[in-house]
């Protein structure tokens, strides 16, 4: 078995942010600026993965219109709406 992919810099995780929705930018900046140092391992990757989705599917999630289906997803973008919500 191989070990996993290093983990990528919090500085490359900024740029990932960076999204084409202001909404999202400043939620998953917010995240990953308040949240994210404090993760184990698991916690870390489950918002790497998060970054990866698409942006009209991260906003839907984001302001409720629709909801992950993985529980742990749902979770996640609940911590996220908190997080932006405290930095506003």
């Amino acid at each position: 078995m191989s070990d996993p992919e290093p983990l990528p810099t919090v500085e490359r995780l900024r740029w990932q942010c960076r999204r084409g929705m202001l909404e999202l930018d400043l939620a998953l900046g917010a995240y990953l600026e308040t949240r994210y140092a404090g993760l184990d391992e698991t916690g870390k990757r489950a918002f790497i993965e998060l970054l990866a989705l698409d942006d009209p599917t991260l906003n839907a999630w984001l302001l409720g219109n629709s909801t992950p289906a993985d529980r742990d997803t749902a979770s996640l973008m609940g911590a996220v709406r908190a997080a932006a919500r405290t930095s506003a």
